[in-house]
């Protein structure tokens, strides 16, 4: 659908809601041939594709927070046809519609506020330049894979945590608005990257509990068509290297992808254990990315 106009803004109400040493060598997603006709199936992963449509489904990757806040998660946030963002509460991030212009940072403005910060991703080729009167606060360069070859592992079917669960410590729990208390603690250890007091709003959130403590952590953020975000993976520093982190991806990977859609993640390119393990869990890398935070001019 068109993204709507200012004066269709939308605004989100309440929900209730391993290895180590040696350089990092990247292996990128393959580019499959151009074909004038037929379909084909993308590896078995959501329903079969003309090369046109994948094309063009591959491309929404390119700027996910935009597709997500005009498509599925719109009512997440707010939008306009130019710039598009969050409601604060839930995640910092805004988005263009296209490579931004003098109107597109105007508008991104009026959604932030006076002052207000917005985190934006950014193709490598595109760098954050913003206008005067804008800051720049913080830049950081990553990887984007997507889940297109992955041997999906089904695990036991994650219920609800409670206060009577016995089921054994390496079994998924999902995690509901009752457990944010317990998420935030653990992001705040783990720091995993940006998590506020709605992020759990925004797809399913699976967890590990041990004698009763959140250790791990992971789930779905962004949410554009045909795909979904595996996001703020979290292990508490005393429970790493037992596998809980390609417990929950894996978990979570398989989920998306039994209801048709393709997973997709992001890491910091610095972060090579982390790109070493979803690798060998099938993830490639697509491309490199960008992240920045962005301040709005005080108009006060």
């Amino acid at each position: 659908p068109d993204p709507p106009t200012m004066d269709t803004v939308r605004r989100a109400g309440t929900h209730p809601a391993r290895r180590t040493g040696g350089p990092l060598r990247l292996r990128t997603a393959a580019r499959r041939p151009r074909r004038a006709t037929g379909n084909r199936r993308r590896n078995g992963l959501g329903d079969c594709l003309s090369t046109g449509q994948e094309r063009r489904q591959l491309d929404v990757l390119d700027n996910p927070v935009w597709w997500a806040l005009t498509g599925p998660q719109r009512d997440l946030g707010s939008a306009g046809p130019l710039a598009a963002r969050f409601d604060p509460e839930v995640s910092p991030f805004g988005a263009f519609s296209s490579e931004p212009t003098g109107s597109h940072w105007e508008e991104l403005a009026e959604l932030a506020g006076p002052g207000g910060t917005s985190a934006l991703v950014r193709v490598e080729d595109d760098a954050v330049r913003p206008p005067p009167g804008w800051a720049l606060l913080r830049e950081l360069h990553g990887v984007q894979m997507i889940g297109q070859g992955l041997r999906l592992r089904r695990v036991r079917s994650p219920g609800p945590t409670g206060p009577d669960d016995n089921r054994p410590a390496n079994i998924p729990v999902r995690l509901t608005v009752a457990d944010v208390g317990d998420m935030l603690e653990l992001v705040g250890l783990a720091q995993p990257g940006p998590f506020l007091e709605r992020t759990v709003e925004l797809g399913a959130y699976l967890g590990i509990r041990r004698q009763g403590r959140l250790v791990a952590m992971a789930g779905e953020r962004f949410h554009p068509p045909g795909y979904s975000e595996i996001s703020a993976v979290a292990t508490h520093p005393d429970h790493r290297r037992q596998g809980l982190a390609e417990l929950l991806v894996g978990a979570a990977a398989t989920a998306i992808a039994e209801r048709g859609d393709t997973p997709f993640l992001h890491a910091s390119a610095g972060n090579t254990n982390a790109i070493r393990l979803y690798e060998s869990m099938g993830f490639a890398v697509r491309r490199t990315l960008s992240f920045a935070v962005v301040q709005a001019p005080d108009r006060s």
